[in-house]
This record gives C-alpha cells, sequence and structure tokens, in this order.
C-alpha cells in the first residue's frame, strides 16, 4: 500500500511535497510526514540509546537518591503523557468502530510506538534514580528532540484550524494540545538536579566540587563554575575557596591503577626473556658442550637488547578509554565544521538567485547558527576530557616516580636524577600533546624532516637543562662553602657556560621553527593560488565566481587552523617523547634487592643480627666494598665497630639495612630496625615532629627522650621550643643538635635493632658522654636494644660487649674490649697510644647550668639557636630566670618562607622588563613585519572578491591573468614577511631569556646567607628549571600567537564592516559583552594559575627531601607514610590545577557564542541587504566571519597566557629586589698587595645582631691578635663562638665596631677580597658533583704538583693515586661516594693549597678517628706554622698547646690569655679544664 496508503485511506495524504515545504512563501509539511517521521524520531533515538544507557549506568552506580519532589513529578507528567497516547489509540479504535469513513494505520500505530516510548521514558527516569543520577543528558535530549518536533506539528495545526476550521478534530487537537504542554513541563523538569544520593562523598566533603551535581545543561556550557568565577572576581582567589577534587582524579585512585599496568608490563619482559633465557637451541653434537653455552649466551644478549617494557602502552591502557570519548566529540566536530562552507555556498546562491523566498536566507542563517554553536560545545567537550586526561597523566607520573624513587637501588640512583624526569612532565605531557593528536591532518615531507631535527635539539636541550639545574642544586646546598671560599664566580661561570650551551640549541630549533611557520602559513596560500590558477588557466570557460572562490578559501581556512598548530603539536609530541623515554629508563632501573635482609629466618634464633660469608658492593660493576664477613650479634648487646677512615664501617651498617648489593652470603635481622646516619638528616618541619616521625604522640615518653638526647637545653633557647621549624636540611641547627635530633627519632620509635653511625662525633665530649650514659650505654635508655655502633671515640669501647675492627672492608678483629686487649694485636696497640689522651677528653664536663650543644656549626649557622635565625629571646642571663618572659610564639618558630601567590594584575613593569631584555629595535621590527602579513593577507582576499565580481564577457573574465598574477605577488609578500616575523620572534625571545637568567643567577648568588635559609631550595630550583623554561619555549611562542590572532580579529571586523555596514550596530554591543566576559575570566584565571604554581613547589621540595632520606625512610619502615604525603601534595597541586582548566572552558564557550553571534549577524543583514551586495563582498565578508570564531577564542585564550604566562618573568625578577651583601670586589681596589701579609687581627667593640629585631649576639668584644699566633676559643653553647667566625668573613656584617686585618678595616672591602684571602675548614665538609680537581681548585690556579702536595700533606694521596682516575675521579652529588672523613680531609687540601697567612678551623676534626686527627693536627702545627689559627675546639686538649685562649661566655669576652696564665687565675678556663680532667 505505501507510505500513502499508510497515511490515508484513500491515498490523498502523501508523504512529501516539495510545493508545500519548500517553494513557497509559507512553508509546511504534509500530514502523513508529521504523523510517521516527527512522530518516530524521538521514540527510535531512544530506542537505541536505552540499552547502551543501561548498560551504563549498570557500571557506574553512584548510590541511591530518595523518592523527591522532583522525581515524583518526573514520574507523573511521564505516566500522564502514557495515558494521553493510548487515549489517542482508544480514540482511533472507537471511531473505527462507529465512525464512517476507513482508518488510516497510522493512527493506530503511530501512538501506540510513542506509548510504549514515554513508558520506557518513565522506567528509566526511576532506574535513573536508583543509580544515583541526580541529571540526565540522554532524557533532557529526548524531551528536547520530541519538544522540537511537536513544535513544527504544532504550528501547522494552528495554522491548518484558521485555514480549514472544518477538518479539526476536536479530541485529537485537544490531546495533542495537552501532549505538547506536558512535553514542555517534562523538559523544564529534566533542566532540575535532583538531591544527592545517600552515603555520596560530595555529603561527607566540606567543599565538593559542584560538577557532581550540576544538571546536564550547566555540565555543557560549564555554567557550574560560575560562582566560583564571581568569587574571583570580587576578591583574589585562596586556596581555601578551591572544591576537593572528584574522586576520580585523585592520586589513591589514578596512581596504583598505571603502577599495576606498568608492572605488568615489566612482568611480561622478564616473562620473554627468561622463555629466551631457558631455551637455548641445541647445538649439532660435533660442537659438543662449549658451543652449547656459547648459544646459549648469544640469546641473553639478544633478549636483554629486544625488548624494553612499553610505558606508553601502559599509559594508553590506564588513559586510553576516558581518552577515546573525546576522540569521538572531535569526530563529530570535524564533520560540522565543513557544514560552516556548505552553508556559506547556498547563501551566495540564494544572493545570486533574486527569485527565492527570503525566508531561505533566514532559514540559513538560523542553521548557521544552531552549527556553529552545537560545534562549540562540543569541541569544549573535546578539549575538557583531553585536558582532565592529561592531568590524571600527571598525577599518575609523579606517583609512580616517586614511589619508584623510594626503591632505587644506590648504583641507578648515580645514574639518574630523579628530579628532573619529575620536573619535565610537569610540562611535557599537558594535554597539548593529547588535544594535538587529532590536528594531525596533513604532514609535510619537510616537516618530517623539520621534525627530525627538533627532536635531536631537543633531546641536546633537555641534557643541558638537566646539567644545569642538577649544578644549581647542588651550588644552593653548598650555597654557605661558595661564600665562605668565595668561590660564586667560578661556579657561575660553570653554569653560564651550560645554559650558552642550551641557548645554542634553543637558537637553532628557532631557526627550524621559522622555516616551518613559514611553510605552514604559506601552505593554505599557495593551495589555494595554485588551485584557482589552474582552474582559470585550464580552459578559458571557467569562471571564479564568488561562490567557487570562497566555498574554497572558507574550505582553505578550516585547513589553516590544524596547520598552524601543527609545529606546536609535532614540538609538544617531540618533548612527549623524550620526557617518555627518560621515564620509562627510570621506573626501569634497577630496585634494591628484596631478600637482600632475611627478617624471617633469625627469628628464634639468639641472634639478633647475624651475617655469614657476606660480600657487598655498591654496584655491581664495582669491586666489592666488604668481603668475607661473618658476624653474629646476640640479642640485647652492644656492638663497636671501629676503624680507619675509609674502613668500611658505614657501609656494614648499609649492608645490615639492604641497602648494598649482596653479592654473596646471606644476612638475618631479627625484628624492626631504626638507622642513626653520620650525616642527620633532618626534615623540613617542627623539631616536634621530626622526633616523633609520624608515630603517635607519648608525651611522658617523649621528654624522656629529649632529656637522654641532651635536646632541654636547646629547646629553651629555640624561638618556640619544640613547635620551632626546622629548615631544610636543618638550616637553623648546629651540627651537633641535628644528630642529637636524629637520636631522638631513633630512640622515640622504639625499635628492637639500633644502627648508630658515629652518632656522637658532631657533639662536644661532655654532651657525648651524657648521651653515652642516657641512651646507648649499659644503663641508657635502649640498654635492652641490640645496638650497633660505629664510634671513633675510644672511651666507650670497654663498656662494649663486642668490637668489630674493620681494614678494608674485612673484619682483622673481633671480640670483647678485654679479649682484644690481651691478644695484643693491632686494636691494642692503636688503643695504647691514643687512650691517655682520650681520657684527657672524656671527663670534660660543664658547669651545671646543663649540657652544651655542638658548637660547630660552621659559619653560616653558629651554635645552634643562638643563631637561629629564626629569632630568640633575649641573651641576657637575667631573662632566664623569669619564667613568665618564657611564653613561646609559634610565631617566632616560623622560618622558611612559603613560595607566595603575589594578587591582582600583573604591572606593566614586567612586560616592559622583558621587552626591554628583547631590545627596544628587536621589538618594533617583529611588530611591523606582522603588520606587513595581515596586510598582505587582506589584501589578497579583498583583491580576490574584486575578481569574482568581474563582469563575465563571452563566457570569461577578460583580465584574469593580471588578476592571477598580482594574487599571487601578494601571498609572495605574505610569506616572506611570516618569516621575518617568525624569526626575529624567537631570536628576541632567546636574548630575552639569556639576560633575564644572568641577571636572575647573579641576583641569587649576591643574596646573603639569612636568604638562603628563609627561602627552600625547592622554591629557587623551581624558579631555575620551570619558570626560566617558560621564558624560553612558551613565552616568544605565546606572543607570537597573541599577536597573529589580534590582527586576525581586527583585519575579521574591518572587512565584515565594510561589507555589512550594519553589522557595527551589533559590534560595540558584542564588543563591550567580549572585553567584560574576557576581564571576568582573567581575574580568576591568573590567580588559579598563581595557586598552581605554589602549590607545586611543595612537591619539589618534599621529593628532593625524601632523595636525601631514602635510606632512614627505608630504615623505619615508613614509605608508605611518605608516598600518602607526596600524594596529597599532588592533589593539593591538582586541586588548583582544575579549576584552571574548565575556567578556560568556561571562557572558550562564552566567547565562541559571541563569535557565533557576529557571524549570525553578518549572514543576517547581508541577507536583509541581498538587493545591494555583490555577491563577491558577501562571500569574503562571511568566510572572514566564520574564521572570527576562532580567532577571537584564541585571542583571549592567548591574551590570558600572555598574561598568566608572563608571571614567570615577575617571578624571576622577584630576586633582583632582595637584599644583597655587599660588593664583591671594590673599584679600584684598596688592598696593598699580597695581604694579608702578617696575619694581625685586631678586633673593636665588636658587636653583631642576626636580625634588625634581635638583640646582639656577641657585644663589645675587644681583642688584637698578634702575627702567627694560635688561639683557641672555647665557651659553651651559645657564647658566641661561632658568631665570631661569622664576623670574620662579613657572613653577617657587625652592627657596632670594627675588625682590622693587617691594619685594614675588613668592612671596607669586597666580599671576595676579603674572603678569599682568608681560610676556613668548615664543619660540614661540602663537595660538588664534578672531578677530585674541580672540588680542590675550581679556578684551576695551581699546578697538578701543587694539588698533589695538598694532598699527601691531608694523608690522602694513597686514597686517590688508588683511584683509577686519580684527580678526575668523578664526586657524585654532595660527595656521596666518599666518606664523611674523606671529604673532611680533603677540605683541609682545600686549605693547604690556599695557604692564607689566616686560618680558622671550625671543629674541623669531628668526623675522623683519633690517629687521623692526631695526623691533622700535625700538619697544621707544620704547614700553618707562621699563619694566624683560630680554633673553635670542642676537645680542650687541642688547644692546650695554643698562644692564647678566648673564652666567650653569652656573647661577650670574658678571658683571654695565654692558657698556663688562665690556669693560674682559676677563673672560667681553669673551670672547664678542671672538668676535662686536664688539670
Amino acid at each position: 500500500m505505501g507510505l500513502h496508503g499508510f497515511c490515508s485511506a484513500d491515498t490523498s495524504d502523501p508523504f512529501w511535497d516539495w510545493n508545500r515545504t519548500w517553494y513557497t512563501t509559507k512553508p509546511d509539511f504534509t500530514q502523513c510526514f508529521q504523523n510517521t517521521v516527527l512522530v518516530w524520531l524521538p521514540c527510535l533515538y531512544l530506542w537505541i540509546c536505552a540499552p547502551l544507557y543501561l548498560l551504563y549506568l549498570r557500571s557506574h552506580d553512584h548510590g541511591y537518591i530518595r523518592m523527591s519532589h522532583i522525581n515524583r513529578a518526573k514520574t507523573a507528567v511521564g505516566l500522564l503523557l502514557w495515558i494521553i497516547c493510548w487515549a489517542d489509540v482508544f480514540f482511533s479504535f472507537w471511531e473505527r468502530s462507529y465512525g464512517s469513513n476507513v482508518l488510516a494505520p497510522v493512527h493506530l500505530i503511530s501512538p501506540t510506538m510513542l506509548g510504549f516510548t514515554m513508558l520506557l521514558a518513565t522506567l528509566l527516569i526511576q532506574y535513573e534514580r536508583m543509580k544515583g543520577v541526580q541529571s540526565s543528558g540522554v532524557m533532557l535530549l529526548y524531551w528536547l528532540l520530541a519538544l522540537l518536533c511537536a513544535t513544527v506539528t504544532f504550528g501547522s495545526k494552528i495554522s491548518r484550524a484558521l485555514d480549514q476550521p472544518l477538518t479539526v478534530s476536536v479530541w485529537r487537537y485537544t490531546t495533542f494540545y495537552t501532549y505538547y504542554a506536558l512535553l514542555l513541563v517534562s523538559l523544564c523538569l529534566s533542566c532540575l538536579t535532583d538531591q544527592l544520593p545517600l552515603f555520596s562523598e560530595a555529603v561527607k566533603d566540606s567543599n565538593p566540587c559542584p560538577e557532581r551535581g550540576a544538571n546536564f545543561l550547566s555540565r555543557i556550557t560549564f555554567w557550574w563554575i560560575t560562582r566560583l568565577m564571581v568569587t574571583g572576581y570580587r576578591r583574589p582567589l585562596e586556596e581555601k575557596d578551591l572544591w576537593s577534587l572528584n574522586s576520580a582524579d585523585r592520586s589513591h585512585k589514578v596512581v596504583p591503577e598505571l603502577v599495576g599496568r606498568w608492572n605488568v608490563e615489566c612482568q611480561k619482559v622478564k616473562r620473554t626473556e627468561q622463555r629466551t633465557l631457558y631455551s637455548p637451541r641445541e647445538a649439532p653434537p660435533s660442537e659438543g658442550k662449549e658451543g652449547r653455552a656459547v648459544e646459549s649466551e648469544v640469546l641473553i644478549v639478544k633478549a636483554q637488547k629486544a625488548k624494553e617494557p612499553s610505558l606508553f602502552w601502559a599509559l594508553c591502557l590506564t588513559f586510553g578509554p576516558y581518552f577515546l570519548i573525546s576522540c569521538l566529540y572531535k569526530i563529530i566536530q570535524d564533520i560540522l565544521m565543513f557544514v560552516g562552507p556548505e552553508i556559506l555556498r547556498l547563501l551566495i546562491r540564494f544572493v545570486n538567485n533574486s527569485s527565492a523566498p527570503s525566508w531561505h536566507g533566514y532559514f540559513y542563517t538560523a542553521l548557521l547558527f544552531i552549527c556553529t554553536c552545537v560545534q562549540s560545545l562540543i569541541l569544549q567537550k573535546y578539549f575538557h576530557v583531553c585536558f582532565v586526561s592529561g592531568m590524571r597523566l600527571r598525577t599518575a607520573i609523579i606517583g609512580a616516580v616517586y614511589r619508584k624513587a623510594l626503591v632505587i637501588s644506590s648504583e641507578a640512583r648515580r645514574t639518574s636524577t630523579v628530579v628532573l624526569a619529575l620536573y619535565f612532565l610537569w610540562q611535557n605531557l599537558g594535554p597539548s600533546v593529547l588535544a594535538g593528536v587529532a590536528v594531525m591532518v596533513l604532514m609535510v615531507p619537510i616537516n618530517a624532516v623539520i621534525a627530525m631535527k627538533t627532536k635531536t635539539y631537543q633531546v641536546a636541550q633537555m641534557k643541558s637543562k638537566d646539567s644545569r639545574i642538577k649544578l644549581m642544586n647542588e651550588m644552593l646546598n653548598g650555597i654557605k662553602v661558595l661564600k665562605l671560599y668565595a668561590w660564586e664566580l667560578a661556579f657561575k661561570d660553570k653554569v653560564s657556560k651550560i645554559r650558552e650551551s642550551e641557548l645554542q640549541v634553543l637558537k637553532k630549533a628557532a631557526y627550524l621553527g621559522a622555516v616551518s611557520t613559514f611553510t605552514w602559513i604559506c601552505a593554505p596560500f599557495l593551495v589555494a593560488l595554485s588551485t584557482f590558477a589552474v582552474y582559470v588557466l585550464i580552459d578559458e570557460h571557467n569562471v571564479l565566481d564568488a561562490q567557487k572562490a570562497f566555498v574554497s578559501l572558507a574550505l582553505f581556512n578550516i585547513l589553516r587552523f590544524p596547520l598552524n598548530m601543527l609545529p606546536m603539536v609535532i614540538s609538544s609530541m617531540v618533548q612527549a617523547s623524550v620526557s617518555l623515554k627518560r621515564l620509562r629508563v627510570f621506573l626501569s632501573h634497577a630496585e634494591l634487592q628484596e631478600d637482600g635482609v632475611d627478617h624471617k629466618a633469625a627469628v628464634g634464633t639468639s641472634h639478633s643480627v647475624s651475617i655469614v660469608d657476606g660480600v657487598f658492593s655498591w654496584s655491581r660493576a664495582e669491586s666489592p666494598t666488604l668481603k668475607r664477613l661473618n658476624v653474629c650479634i646476640p640479642e640485647g648487646s652492644l656492638v663497636a665497630v671501629v676503624g680507619h677512615v675509609g674502613s668500611g664501617k658505614s657501609s656494614l651498617l648499609s649492608a645490615l639495612l639492604g641497602e648494598m648489593d649482596k653479592l654473596e652470603g646471606s644476612v638475618a635481622v631479627k625484628g624492626s630496625v631504626a638507622y642513626v646516619p653520620q650525616q642527620a638528616w633532618i626534615q623540613n618541619a617542627t623539631l616536634r615532629e621530626n622526633i616523633m616521625f609520624g608515630q603517635e604522640s607519648r608525651e611522658a615518653w617523649y621528654q624522656r627522650v629529649v632529656e637522654a638526647c641532651a635536646l632541654q637545653p636547646d629547646l629553651e633557647i629555640l624561638p618556640a621550643g619544640d613547635e620551632t621549624e626546622i629548615g631544610e636540611k636543618g638550616v637553623n641547627l648546629s651540627g651537633g643538635q641535628k644528630q642529637r635530633v636524629s637520636l631522638a627519632r631513633a630512640v622515640y620509635c622504639e625499635r628492637d635493632v639500633y644502627l648508630l653511625d658515629d652518632p656522637l662525633s658532631a657533639v662536644d665530649a661532655h654532651v657525648g658522654k651524657h648521651i653515652f650514659e642516657q641512651v646507648v650505654g649499659p644503663q641508657g635508655l635502649l640498654k635492652d636494644k641490640t645496638r650497633v655502633l660505629v664510634t671513633h671515640g675510644l672511651s666507650y669501647l670497654p663498656q662494649a660487649d663486642l668490637i668489630l675492627v674493620l681494614v678494608e672492608g674485612e673484619v682483622s678483629e673481633m671480640g670483647s674490649y678485654q679479649h682484644l686487649m690481651a691478644t695484643e694485636g693491632a686494636f691494642a696497640e692503636f688503643q695504647r697510644t691514643y687512650a691517655a689522651v682520650e681520657h684527657a677528653d672524656h671527663d670534660e664536663t660543664v658547669p651545671t647550668s646543663g649540657t652544651k650543644a655542638s658548637e660547630g656549626c660552621s659559619a653560616a649557622a653558629p651554635a645552634g639557636p643562638e643563631v637561629s635565625r629564626v629569632s630568640k629571646p633575649g641573651q641576657t642571663g637575667e631573662e632566664d630566670k623569669v619564667p613568665g618572659k618564657k611564653a613561646k610564639q609559634a610565631e617566632g618558630g616560623k622560618l622558611t618562607e612559603a613560595d607566595k601567590a603575589s594578587t591582582g594584575r600583573v604591572k606593566l613593569s614586567v612586560f616592559g622588563s622583558y621587552l626591554k631584555a628583547i631590545g627596544v629595535l628587536l621589538s618594533c621590527v617583529s611588530l611591523l613585519m606582522f603588520l606587513a602579513q595581515h596586510l598582505g593577507s587582506l589584501s589578497s582576499n579583498y583583491w580576490l572578491s574584486l575578481w569574482t565580481d568581474d563582469p563575465v564577457v563571452n563566457g570569461t573574465q577578460p583580465n584574469r591573468r593580471m588578476r592571477l598574477g598580482v594574487y599571487g605577488a601578494l601571498g609572495l609578500f605574505q610569506g616572506l614577511a611570516v618569516f621575518g616575523y617568525s624569526l626575529s620572534g624567537s631570536i628576541g625571545g632567546i636574548l630575552a631569556s639569556r639576560c633575564l637568567h644572568q641577571s636572575m643567577l647573579y641576583d641569587v648568588l649576591r643574596s646573603p646567607m639569612s636568604f638562603f635559609e628563609r627561602t627552600p631550595s625547592g622554591n629557587l630550583v623551581n624558579r631555575f628549571a620551570k619558570e626560566i623554561d617558560t621564558i624560553d619555549s612558551l613565552i616568544p611562542s605565546i606572543i607570537k600567537m597573541f599577536m597573529g590572532s589580534m590582527f586576525n580579529v581586527v583585519g575579521s571586523c574591518i572587512i565584515i564592516l565594510i561589507a555589512t555596514p550594519l553589522v557595527a550596530i551589533i559590534i560595540p554591543f558584542l564588543g563591550v559583552l567580549y572585553f567584560f566576559v574576557q576581564r571576568f575570566y582573567v581575574a580568576s584565571s591568573r590567580q588559579l594559575k598563581r595557586l598552581e604554581s605554589v602549590s607545586r613547589s611543595p612537591i619539589y621540595t618534599h621529593f628532593n627531601e625524601t632523595l636525601l632520606g631514602t635510606s632512614v625512610i627505608r630504615a623505619f619502615g615508613e614509605q608508605e607514610r611518605f608516598i600518602c604525603e607526596s600524594d596529597q601534595r599532588v592533589d593539593l597541586n591538582q586541586k588548583a590545577y582544575y579549576p584552571g582548566i574548565v575556567a578556560n572552558r568556561w571562557l572558550a564557550v562564552r566567547l565562541e557564542f559571541v563569535g557565533n553571534c557576529i557571524v549570525s549577524f553578518a549572514a543576517l543583514f547581508a541577507v536583509v541587504a541581498r538587493e545591494s551586495l555583490s555577491p563577491g563582498i558577501m562571500g569574503l565578508s562571511i568566510s572572514y566571519a566564520l574564521q572570527l570564531t576562532a580567532s577571537l577564542t584564541w585571542l583571549v585564550r592567548m591574551s590570558s597566557e600572555v598574561e598568566t604566562n608572563i608571571v614567570a618573568v615577575e617571578r624571576v625578577k622577584e630576586y633582583s629586589d632582595t637584599e644583597k651583601e655587599a660588593e664583591w670586589k671594590q673599584e679600584p681596589s684598596r688592598l696593598p698587595p699580597g695581604w694579608p701579609t702578617d696575619g694581625c687581627i685586631d678586633i673593636r667593640g665588636l658587636g653583631l645582631r642576626y636580625r634588625p629585631d634581635l638583640d646582639l649576639a656577641i657585644r663589645n668584644i675587644t681583642l688584637v691578635i698578634n702575627r702567627g699566633e694560635k688561639v683557641g676559643i672555647v665557651g659553651r653553647t651559645g657564647a658566641g663562638k661561632s658568631s665570631l667566625t661569622l664576623a670574620l668573613f662579613r657572613i653577617i656584617e657587625a652592627s657596632e665596631g670594627h675588625i682590622f686585618i693587617d691594619g685594614v678595616d675588613i668592612a671596607l672591602l669586597g666580599l671576595h677580597e676579603l674572603r678569599s684571602r682568608i681560610t676556613i675548614i668548615p664543619q660540614d665538609p661540602v663537595l660538588f658533583s664534578g672531578s677530585l680537581r674541580m672540588n680542590l681548585d675550581p679556578f684551576d690556579c695551581y699546578s697538578d704538583e701543587e694539588v698533589w702536595r695538598a694532598l699527601e700533606l691531608s694523608h690522602l694521596q694513597s686514597f686517590v693515586s688508588g683511584l683509577p682516575n686519580k684527580l678526575s675521579h668523578e664526586c657524585s652529588e654532595g660527595g656521596e661516594n666518599l666518606s664523611v672523613g674523606q671529604r673532611q680531609l680533603l677540605c683541609l687540601a682545600r686549605a693547604l693549597l690556599r695557604k692564607t697567612k689566616i686560618l680558622v678551623l671550625d671543629e674541623a676534626t669531628a668526623a675522623v678517628d683519633m690517629e687521623t686527627d692526631n695526623l691533622i693536627q700535625s700538619t697544621i702545627r707544620s704547614q700553618f706554622e707562621d699563619c694566624t689559627v683560630l680554633t673553635i675546639a670542642h676537645r680542650l686538649n687541642t688547644v692546650m698547646d695554643y698562644t692564647r685562649i678566648l673564652v666567650l661566655d653569652k656573647g661577650e669576652m670574658a678571658e683571654f690569655d695565654a692558657p698556663h696564665n688562665l690556669l693560674a687565675q682559676r677563673g672560667a678556663f681553669y673551670k672547664m679544664a678542671k672538668d676535662a680532667g686536664l688539670v
């Protein structure tokens, strides 16, 4: 019967009729079409979506929503609709039985189908409620579609009722109008959001992300972020305004997924390797056994070469499914993109055809508006998915890298710089990598070549950047040493050299970039030119009319944007592949042996620790450090480990911790372990948190521990007691205090086995004695635990249950003290030689006022608290007695300053300083080039429109060759301008980044010590890494794109105004709206970017801290806690990042809407004025309008990017305004040549304070030290001994009084002139990564003979000549691959090389054994015989033979005379000597 019979019995109602729908001034659809297609379309949509949607709901259960008014209303309306549909069906049956005419089948089938669909919709509403869906997009689209279809019918029914009132069926009309009204209600209801599901996370959250509860419309337009934006517009956003992260984006959800997938990848590779290993090909019998062995060996080698675990694949599996959704969005958006040019074609046809009804034009305009809006929404959704994928990727990778860093073996640690791997991710795996994939539409061979070259440059630049950041990191860690030795310039040159090579590579990349930009900007033009040329030249009857030209142009412009993006995408992908490779290498590094230490085997034995036939090495490639070890330690015993510097004492403890590679034998340790390293690892936290180390609080035990570790007196002097914040690496504690905090941490944690690596070296003798008695010894807190103590203190040995003597990595003797003395071995002989000396030392006790903290804080943080630059109560004894004055303020305890986010608009001066860094001339040249290119572009298109309007004579255009020639010439001019601005822009950017980096480096090095104590190194490294990188690579390209899009927008507006002047009414209004939206957005976006930047530093800082303390964290088994802490910091950073990306989408949706309005108005006014417009001008106007949306959005994106990224310049310039030290060199120099020739020191009325608001730390010190005198400086903690040396080196400037050296006032000298002519051997021996020679002589001033001589005198010659590379031996970062004692001797060698007239020793022999100490003392006596030597002494016996002794007390000079005179006076010194048993 066909559709005609289906719709009406007498086939009077056709399905389609062109004359009724198109070729008429009053369009309408036929009845049949309305009753079939318009009814069935929404039904089909719902039945197709329902199965997929039900599956989705089954797998995504968000909890259960209770029945609410909204839900009841939705259900009721759904049921009413269902009833109405069935009423229609029954009415049709009734009509059939009682009516005279035969009823068409459509009246039964359509309402039945609709009825079932309404029932399905109602059931879906209930199922959604049970699965916790608060607002449904599927249902909203269904109601919208149903309403749109019904609206057409609605209009048709009304006009029919007006024209033919007699044909109206009252019942059907009534039911339809009711149906229509209910559809409207349903649509409104589906726009509302239901309440939260029961037990959802958001209920418990104080500030949940509003996204979950937002309705569908709010979600697709990103309306839900508006409240945050309003807050940000009214006042700068703060951290408390940020929402919690969605649970799907948090570390605890994202990281384990990736780690799991990566482990599976690694397992796969291992399995294939094993398969190859164990399946050697059988060799033919003749070859015998050797052949077979060779065969399988070859296979092994191949297997290892063949396969690497793929990080990329692991990432794809983890994030791929979510990312695929975005590809779907992108495909739809790409299809819609080509609708624009198609509508443009129809519009031009409409303008040419004067007989077409005018509603066609309005119809096309409306269609254009709807298409562009839908396209905008889909594109933004695509971007959103991409950015969220990028964010999760970042979280996952940082988490994976951090977890790996905690288990990486020491050998692998040397070869990789983890921090960098982490830092590159922040940049590279940004969403640009993901977003760009869809854009790779066209690729041209020339760009393939460029991309390959770019990749090699990228790798080279990353290498340089790596080494630069690594060096910076070390310089910041050892800044005090650089200042004391006046080495800043040597290291500044080293950094600048690396930086230069980095900039050379950047410059080459810039040339390539210019070529690449040139090819891409010219490509669309060349395509257009060649197409038009071929078209008009091939046949003279081919006429280039507006329709052909501008539709082609619009299509070429669609290609232009992706092609412009292509160079960026390529470089992003290159960066990503380089980063992925580095990450893969890092994540594949060897881990510590799981079975290195057996904790199970020891259970049930009486031995707490046992090593059987142990052979250990730090790396498989090197020879073993410890050999043939057989040690059994009974439970609860105290074991002392002794031996010379470098004999392997610390390595033994590392072997017990499982930190070394176990090559042979077995190690068993019973129970839990605590470890105190030789160089204390202190966290940037309060003192209390450092001691408690994540354990639960037990106040009484805590107090006992603090007492036993002699920390009570220190707590009294620290500004906020144990709530004082300790700076990074413990900068505001002295060496001894750090060591005691580290010990207190171990004691507080109560473990079974204690491994103590010489914790008594950095403390005064009597404090050491106190700690030994109270903590380690037979009566101490740990008396029931097993203790392994590495020590140089001989007086403790008689109390040990067992002594191990190590010589070159082997145990030479072992037994109790009595046993070893009786065997008369090397130990006994050594003991007899040094015991007397030691005895003298160790009876030292101090006046009852409490123990003495280590004095030996090297220059800048002299004796602990008194320096702790924090702040400190008055030093006078009176105040201490007044209990009321001891109220500590937590504020005083703050030390480090967190990175602050500046607020408000970026100042114009920042842009000014950037332009100044580029150079004014270059800036102007770039601008002119830009202008030229855009003028060229506008002229060529305008010329094209004139060409298309040329009259056609005899089927051809007479002037076409001239037109074509001019068109081509304009194109060529455009290309040259592009090349020019691309080049000048890139070169300018490089000049600017060179200038800014140099000035920042200089500013940081010129800062005083107090600046480094306040500023966490993470912040500084962040500036040198992230901010400089932004200036290097981002800012130039962003500025180029900003200028490009700005000129595009202005050009488009001019063309549209020329074509349709009516648009002038609309443009100012839209312009104001546009400007308001942009300002509104930038206020929040800029602040979010700053918050994100500030919350990034703590991630680095924590990461750095963890790397320094991995062995401690592992020993205590605290990995989980640190992983949680790292995850929290990352989540906190993402909390600021997520609103930032949503704000970008919010902005884009609004701006694209403004752009779409401009397009529609341009089309609308063109339709209105179609009589007066030429098709050429109209085509030009609309093709420009179509581009405008993209350009507008891009312009705002870029202007806010410029503003948010220029913050990098602001942050780099920040350090130019901080306080600086005095000048390094005075011009002209006032120094006599060879100064100081005598080394006389004359101090007159010296006083100094650490901060302007504090009391004087030392005051009215007046004394004269003559040429060649040896002066010992003694006094208890806080007496100001180290402050004196600080004043001498002007690390802290004197507040009053003067110091003269050889009659020259040192305050008038340049700092380098002063510091390079006096020498200090500091307490903390600091080395830098580089050769040994560089560490001794960074300026290359001395010959190799002199260096070897210095090494010989410092007893290192045999050690260094035994190294394979001798003086070129590479020291690892911080000198990790030398023992502390060896580092101390290297510092002595530095002093011997410089051989100045004044030498200061600050506790220089704390970390060496007695024998070496004696050697050092004798070297100093012989080599510095004619020099003035100042020694801050712990051990009084080392200064008893000095010329004079200076006794300080509470910052004032108590006594100053020869030792025998002082003893005779029976004053303070006598008392100290008596306590020490020297009298």
